[in-house]
């Protein structure tokens, strides 16, 4: 006997219960090339090229290329992308080192982006079997996939040696109308809401969603909020009167130079503005002083002079050595230097940068490639000080290079009284490349994170003074000596951002491998009884 037709409201009900698609899996070949463009479409978004919707072009590009993927084969479309982005995003690291070290980051954390398109391959597949509504496919599926992209991210800057946390989605938008987003929840909040906006609009594309607009009420929502929310205001204090100086010295690693090259460019630059009136404090930049002046008497004149001058503090950064220590150590440092007091306190860089200011494990990469691992023959210990400075009265925040791209060292300033952070780096061995455009996109997003001005002084350049609203108010131009005298906003008050730190990313990571274990085990028990062959992968694996 054969069974009766449906009635009408079941086949409504069951419509409503599972959703259509009209997006079907792309062929492999397809998705490697979709996959592939992805990764170079998504690094226009970011600083040089600056376009930002292109970083949402791309992330739609990655994730559309792994619906319907088995694991392996979406390993392999992640691991494209990955490739075609980081090639392209980090190519200023072979301009002196040449391609090994270009290469074996960009495929170290391609690999990474390899091992969370798995997962997020997974979440397509066990999401839908796990609930089969319309409405968790709009909400929680994209929920569930921004999730484990932001856990991609945190991994892949944690780990190993700390972490390379460079390239996260967040940090394209540095100048769009999304970047105030990051003073409620943070880097991995806004790279969380970008993604969960592209994979909405997907799964919105993919029910026919312009059928009943109401489906599109959940992603619209996201972003409408994403956009009009404004930055948490803090609370102005005052305004501290910053010099800072560009000295364009001889201050790349491979530069041709004499000892006292680079201090003497600093200087040449500083004497216009020791005249000025009513200086505050003075900043040299990173690698601003070749020479210790708590080892040199006459480099400890210099600054005695220009503290004495202009009646403030000079904030200079040399290598200091640990002569006390059980073995010889050396430190990236910044000293806050006054007359007649000398050093009265320092600040030791938190991340030195591995394989560029030491060398870990060094016995198993001098086996590899002893020609590059020799070039570094001394390495920097990371420091332990608090990143702040007392500038008689007024807390200063800081940061040098590399250390910008770590929460931890930014919230622990705020969270210690930062009222300005004072920032600085040296570009000099990238020259001519996109790495410090993209580095001063960080510096942008910290400012508007944190509710503070930031000053980010470069040897080099492009140094910029900039608000706590992300708005730019004094510059350097590249690869010219010259210096600032700033009037910079002093604020208070902590942002929720810097009040959550790092419970945002752990909350989105562990809910995200929490929902796709859920998905997983629910949609198991689901497809228990039969299990059909469409139930495979496209690309002919199981979904596993």
């Amino acid at each position: 006997m054969s069974a009766a037709p449906p009635r009408p409201d079941d086949a409504a009900s069951v419509r409503a219960r599972v959703p259509s698609r009209t997006l079907l899996p792309l062929p492999l070949w397809a998705a490697l090339l979709v996959s592939a463009l992805g990764g170079f479409v998504y690094d226009l978004g970011f600083p040089g090229a600056s376009v930002w919707p292109l970083a949402f072009v791309g992330i739609a590009m990655a994730l559309v290329s792994l619906i319907g993927r088995s694991s392996w084969a979406a390993f392999h479309v992640g691991l494209v992308f990955g490739l075609a982005f980081y090639l392209t995003h980090v190519s200023w690291t072979s301009l002196y080192l040449g391609p090994i070290p270009w290469l074996a980051l960009s495929i170290l954390e391609s690999l990474f982006v390899a091992g969370g398109a798995v997962l997020i391959a997974l979440a397509y597949r066990w999401m839908p079997r796990a609930t089969r509504s319309r409405w968790s496919q709009l909400v929680l599926l994209p929920l569930l996939v921004a999730g484990l992209w932001v856990l991609r991210e945190t991994a892949s800057g944690t780990l190993p040696y700390t972490g390379f946390p460079w390239g996260r989605a967040a940090l394209s938008q540095s100048e769009s109308p999304f970047a105030d987003v990051v003073s409620w929840v943070g880097f991995s909040g806004l790279s969380f809401v970008m993604v969960a906006i592209v994979a909405g609009v997907i799964e919105w594309v993919r029910i026919r969603g312009w059928r009943d607009l109401r489906t599109g009420i959940p992603v619209a929502a996201l972003l409408v909020v994403a956009i009009v929310v404004p930055s948490w205001q803090t609370s102005p204090t005052g305004k501290l009167r910053v010099a800072s100086v560009q000295g364009n010295g001889p201050s790349g690693y491979f530069d041709e130079r004499s000892q006292g090259d680079v201090l003497a460019a600093q200087l040449d630059a500083t004497e216009p503005i020791l005249d000025e009136p009513g200086v505050d404090v003075l900043l040299w930049p990173e690698g601003g002083s070749d020479i210790d002046p708590t080892r040199s008497a006459d480099a400890a004149r210099v600054f005695d002079d220009l503290s004495e001058r202009l009646d403030a503090p000079v904030i200079l950064n040399t290598v200091t050595i640990d002569e006390e220590a059980d073995e010889e150590r050396f430190y990236n440092t910044s000293l806050l230097w006054k007359a007649g007091e000398g050093a009265v306190d320092r600040y030791s860089k938190r991340y030195p940068v591995p394989f560029g200011e030491y060398i870990p494990d060094r016995w198993f990469y001098e086996a590899i490639v002893p020609e590059l691992t020799g070039l570094v023959q001394r390495g920097y210990s990371p420091g332990t000080e608090p990143p702040v400075f007392d500038l008689d009265g007024t807390v200063a925040g800081l940061a040098i290079c590399f250390d910008v791209i770590y929460d931890g060292v930014i919230w622990e300033g705020a969270r210690d009284g930062a009222e300005v952070y004072l920032l600085q780096t040296n570009n000099a061995d990238f020259r001519g490349t996109d790495e410090n455009q993209q580095q001063l996109a960080i510096a942008r997003l910290r400012a508007i994170e944190t509710g503070r001005s930031v000053v980010n002084i470069s040897t080099v350049g492009t140094s910029q003074v900039i608000d706590p609203s992300g708005r730019t108010i004094d510059s350097l131009p590249a690869y010219e000596a010259g210096a600032m005298v700033t009037d910079v906003e002093l604020r208070t008050g902590i942002t929720p951002s810097v009040a959550l730190g790092g419970v945002i990313p752990t909350l989105i990571g562990f809910g995200a491998l929490a929902g796709l274990v859920a998905a997983g085990v629910r949609g198991g028990m689901r497809n228990a009884p039969r299990r059909s062959g469409s139930e495979r992968g496209v690309d002919g694996g199981t979904a596993t």
